[in-house]
């Protein structure tokens, strides 16, 4: 497989006769606030090829709500789904990741005959799948669902801050930054803090929610 061959596991499965590949991945696993976000999509079997699908991380923020745009109008299928904090909080954070994943799996209209997932655990399901670490920079539809999760979490993020202007979540995201840290310590959390992540504000900063 060459390593710019992000088609390769698609164009195999169509080739067996699988016309409705999903790509699954999701985004904010590692924040301390805001929900876990999962996308699938599936590519149109024969699709063209699109060099600008890969890691969303890779892409330049400016950059990736255009893509987003292209993705959703040539998919076959797209859709988002996602897990608040309350459910982190009583699932995990793993757990409440692959429940997204499944979302999308089961999501109505969808009907994938196979998943392909990106990292080492397969959400619940029947369906036939393969799991691909760092399968978002080696599969088309893996990184096209990345690019989706990371353009919705990071717009809900940002819409948030206009709320909640205390942590600098119109740059982090929600991610553990200096800025994040600083307002949690004069500000204590939200309801939209992960109360099961360490937030550092009980015991080091006393900290309350807003």
């Amino acid at each position: 497989m060459n390593d710019r061959d992000r088609y390769h596991f698609e164009k195999t499965l169509w080739s067996e006769g699988y016309q409705r590949v999903m790509g699954l991945d999701e985004v904010g696993r590692g924040c301390l606030c805001g929900p876990v976000v999962a996308a699938g999509v599936i590519l149109k079997p024969g699709a063209e090829v699109n060099d600008a699908l890969r890691d969303s991380k890779t892409i330049k923020k400016v950059d990736r709500p255009a893509l987003s745009k292209r993705i959703k109008a040539d998919a076959e299928f797209w859709t988002i789904r996602w897990c608040p904090p309350q459910v982190i909080d009583q699932i995990n954070i793993l757990h409440a990741s692959l429940r997204a994943m499944t979302k999308c799996s089961e999501a109505t209209g969808g009907n994938p005959d196979y998943l392909l997932v990106d990292g080492n655990k397969s959400p619940v399901t029947l369906l036939p799948h393969t799991c691909l670490v760092k399968g978002d920079d080696r599969s088309a539809s893996i990184a096209a669902a990345s690019i989706l999760a990371k353009v919705y979490r990071d717009r809900k993020m940002t819409e948030l801050h206009e709320v909640y202007p205390f942590y600098g979540w119109d740059r982090n995201v929600g991610y553990p930054t200096k800025e994040h840290f600083a307002g949690l310590e004069k500000y204590g959390y939200t309801k939209h803090h992960r109360k099961s992540f360490n937030l550092r504000t009980d015991r080091e900063y006393g900290g309350n929610e807003h």
